[in-house]
């Protein structure tokens, strides 16, 4: 096989490639095969036809065509793989320009590829991030939420004021048409916490067990989404929380302490890693930003467009694909379609961007992922997805998307290895040293671990299935 790899731009080459039919007779042994399998010829069993019969019978030509459908992908790969600093990151148009019968099939492919980059030093790159405070504030806030979860609620003989928790009876309908699915009784709430019902804080509020009050708002789910309906709410009890005393015997009650300053103490050092992990992720964007911004990346254009698609089929099936009713909704929202489209594709340009950047890193580091590595990461990801390891590991293999797994981590790992390069000062100007969280060459705390895990997800997003496809089957 002869292949030769034309530079079309920097995101994209054109192999064109010659097989000789002597490479081909496992392919046309295959063909034959699977051909006498669908055949029926009287005299012969299913699979055993001779392929001087199938072609006397069906004509060289279909012969001919199920090897080309066979060879050519496979005839690809050995010359995308063997090509130097070509790595492909998505699905190839590939065009058969010659099949002389006896002598060769040539066919060209043309396919996007990760550009060549050219990346800063790391240690160029500086950023600045918050200072760690932890104030009595924080201390006391942390402190009140605390003595809440031990809290119990009791009973009141008064009207229904904020932070109380009531139990309602909640009924609606539009047009005067009872709406079933918004229908509820018994259902207990917190009095200004939000997030039920638009209006009903302010319904509530005032009402007295027994009272009930009726209000105007917009439904979000159902058959009458985003129209107007009239709720009654019905206050059946009004209960209100008493917190334990901040005292002493809290702190054994809430803890392994035997004094409330003991326990404050602890309160306040918790916060203090907290407020460390929250720098780390601050100095981890920032570092990123900070390195996408100081290269320049030639976009692939069909990898951008096949993001762009991605999400735009994902948010308009929502709304069963019907384009008007997505537009509607975007109204409703305050946004036009062209905004919409916009954004869409400055997200994909700057996703795309952000791998291939990371991507480059990894390499000049030489960056690797070991099998624990990986397993730590499926492990985290199964979590999130509240699916055991084993069954993730089969959905992700069946998907193709392994590889993609494989490609997040070590862009995890890439980003820290900057992260770690880089001058990052606090607000006080003084340097800033995560070697105790970040690891020293690599990430093994557990904290350390879940930031990279965390990382990965941050800064690859959603890959294109047909992306993350090629790139288990190229191993990038």
């Amino acid at each position: 096989m002869k292949s030769t790899v034309e530079r079309l731009s920097p995101t994209r080459v054109r192999i064109n490639v010659e097989v000789p039919f002597d490479e081909l007779k496992p392919d046309f042994d295959r063909a034959y095969k699977k051909i006498a399998q669908q055949v029926r010829v009287p005299g012969f069993r299913p699979g055993k036809v001779p392929a001087r019969i199938i072609e006397a019978r069906l004509g060289r030509g279909v012969v001919l065509e199920e090897v080309v459908n066979g060879a050519v992908p496979t005839k690809y790969t050995e010359a995308i793989t063997s090509a130097e600093d070509v790595t492909p990151i998505g699905r190839p148009d590939i065009e058969v320009t010659e099949i002389a019968d006896g002598d060769k099939l040539a066919f060209k492919a043309e396919v996007d590829v990760r550009p060549t980059i050219e990346l800063p030093d790391l240690d160029s790159l500086a950023v600045s991030v918050d200072d760690v405070a932890v104030t009595d504030a924080d201390v006391e806030e942390e402190l009140e939420n605390l003595r809440a979860r031990f809290g119990t609620l009791t009973g009141v003989d008064r009207p229904a004021a904020k932070d109380d928790f009531v139990l309602v009876d909640l009924s609606a309908a539009v047009d005067g048409k009872p709406v079933e699915e918004a229908s509820t009784t018994g259902f207990s709430y917190q009095v200004g916490q939000g997030g039920l019902i638009d209006g009903i804080d302010e319904a509530i509020e005032g009402l007295s067990a027994g009272e009930e009050a009726t209000f105007t708002s917009k439904l979000v789910a159902g058959e009458f989404a985003d129209q107007d309906a009239e709720i009654t709410v019905k206050v059946t009890a009004v209960k209100e929380r008493q917190l334990p005393d901040a005292d002493d015997e809290f702190a054994q009650l809430a803890s392994e302490f035997d004094t409330l300053e003991e326990l404050t103490a602890d309160l306040r050092e918790r916060l203090g890693r907290v407020r460390r992990m929250e720098q780390v992720t601050q100095a981890r964007d920032k570092v990123l930003d900070a390195l996408v911004d100081a290269t320049e990346v030639p976009l692939p254009e069909s990898v951008v467009q096949a993001e762009v698609d991605s999400v735009l089929h994902d948010a308009v099936h929502g709304f069963d694909h019907d384009e008007e009713r997505f537009a509607e909704f975007l109204q409703s929202q305050g946004r036009t379609r062209e905004e919409f489209d916009t954004e869409t594709r400055e997200s994909a340009e700057k996703s795309v961007r952000t791998r291939l950047v990371l991507d480059a890193l990894a390499d000049r580091e030489q960056t690797t992922v070991d099998d624990q590595e990986l397993t730590e990461r499926i492990v985290f990801q199964a979590q999130q997805y509240q699916m055991e390891p084993q069954e993730f590991v089969q959905r992700i293999q069946q998907a193709g998307q392994l590889g993609a797994v494989y490609a997040d981590v070590r862009r995890s790992k890439a980003l820290i290895s900057a992260v770690r390069a880089a001058t990052v000062t606090d607000e006080s100007g003084t340097e800033v040293d995560m070697s105790d969280l970040l690891g020293d060459d690599e990430p093994e705390s557990d904290e350390s671990a879940e930031t990279a895990a965390e990382t990965a997800e941050d800064t690859a997003g959603d890959e294109p299935e047909q992306e993350q496809q090629e790139k288990a089957s190229t191993g990038s």
